[in-house]
């Protein structure tokens, strides 16, 4: 039998509190946060030992929340799409950029140095997959950049295009590398 002072617990409801009103139907209680609430008798259970500890629903909550099973998994960071306004590899064929003195070689040596630096690069950009890379070949008589049309001529999978004006005027070519062939 309930009576006024005793400690009970509502069933269906994560509530405890202690007696503080009694009728032949109903029971107020007052709730452990201060709250006055009124419940049927029949919704109610006497706890019989002031050693049992019903947690309230903030604790279950949060010591559920704790637990391994519920804790949520750390975000991974988030993998941003492939930039697509990479800039390219350059690689500047000037004689001047690629060694101190021309004292001793001719013409010709000259333009092979310079073809051979832009065909090491380009196998380089290949191999690490660079997508674009822009040969800076300068103005001049137009011989070096003939020459690289003819030795890009002969590299499957690579689209060449005059590059960027503003930037670089007329003196460069940019070089685009298919990356996955079909």
């Amino acid at each position: 039998m309930i009576k006024l002072g005793d400690i009970v617990s509502v069933l269906d409801e994560p509530i405890t509190g202690k007696v503080i009103g009694l009728t032949a139907q109903e029971i107020t209680i007052e709730t452990e946060d201060g709250f006055d609430m009124i419940f049927l008798i029949k919704e109610v259970v006497k706890i019989e030992s002031e050693d049992i500890i019903i947690p309230s629903y903030e604790e279950v909550s949060r010591n559920l929340q704790e637990k391994e099973v519920f804790k949520k998994k750390p975000k991974r960071p988030a993998i941003k799409p492939k930039e697509r306004h990479v800039p390219p590899m350059e690689i500047d064929l000037h004689i001047h950029k690629l060694i101190k003195s021309t004292k001793g070689m001719t013409n010709y040596d000259i333009v092979t140095l310079q073809l051979d630096t832009a065909k090491r690069q380009l196998d380089f950009a290949i191999s690490k997959r660079i997508p674009k890379v822009v040969f800076i070949h300068g103005v001049g008589q137009g011989v070096l950049k003939e020459e690289l049309i003819y030795l890009l001529g002969r590299y499957d999978n690579i689209s060449i295009s005059d590059a960027d004006y503003k930037k670089y005027g007329l003196g460069a070519m940019e070089v685009y590398i298919v990356q996955n062939p079909k």
